[in-house]
C-alpha cells in the first residue's frame, strides 16, 4: 500500500494550524484547481469527530466523488479521516500536529490503495503517488501561509 508522509514546519500556534487543517472552506480554496467542492455531509466550517463530508472534484480529467469520515480526533494533536466511498480501494489520512519550539510541525500520513489490481499498482508507482503528494503539498503551503499571517496579526480572527 503506497504511503505519503509530509512534514510542514509552520511558525504559528498549534490551535490555529489544527483548525485550518480541518476547515472545509479552506480545503475548497486550496483545491480550487480541481473545482473541489463539499456537496454532502458537513459542507462548511470546522469538521469534527464522527462527521462526514462528500467532495466532488475533477481529478485526472474526470469528475469524481469521495466521501470521508473523521474517525478520530484529539484536539489539537491529531485527527484521522478514512474514505467511506470513492475511487480508491482504501484511503486513510492522518493529520498530526506537534509543537517544536515556537513552531507547529504538521505531519500528513496518507495511505491509499487503488483499485484494478496490478494495473492500479503500476499507476500508483508511475503517477498517482506523486500527484497526491503535490496536491497535499499545495494545500499545506496554503495552511502554512495563512497560519503564519494570522499568527503575526494576532487579531483573533482567521482571515483567508
Amino acid at each position: 500500500m503506497p504511503k505519503i508522509q509530509l512534514k510542514t514546519i509552520i511558525k504559528a500556534d498549534i490551535e490555529t494550524v489544527f483548525d485550518l487543517a480541518r476547515d472545509i472552506d479552506l480545503h475548497q480554496k486550496s483545491a480550487s484547481q480541481t473545482n473541489e467542492t463539499a456537496v454532502a455531509g458537513k459542507t462548511s466550517g470546522l469538521i469534527e469527530e464522527g462527521e462526514s463530508m462528500t467532495w466532488r472534484a475533477k481529478h485526472l480529467g474526470f469528475y469524481q466523488t469521495h466521501t470521508s469520515k473523521i474517525i478520530e480526533m484529539k484536539k489539537p494533536q491529531k485527527f484521522t479521516d478514512v474514505m467511506l466511498q470513492g475511487s480508491f480501494r482504501s484511503f486513510r489520512h492522518q493529520h498530526i500536529f506537534k509543537i517544536e519550539g515556537e513552531n507547529t510541525i504538521m505531519i500528513d500520513v496518507l495511505e491509499f490503495e487503488s483499485p484494478f489490481g496490478i494495473i492500479g499498482k503500476i499507476f500508483n508507482f508511475i503517477f498517482l503517488k506523486n500527484y497526491l503528494k503535490i496536491f497535499l503539498s499545495e494545500r499545506n503551503q496554503l495552511i502554512k501561509s495563512i497560519s503564519e499571517m494570522n499568527s503575526k496579526s494576532n487579531s483573533g480572527n482567521i482571515n483567508y
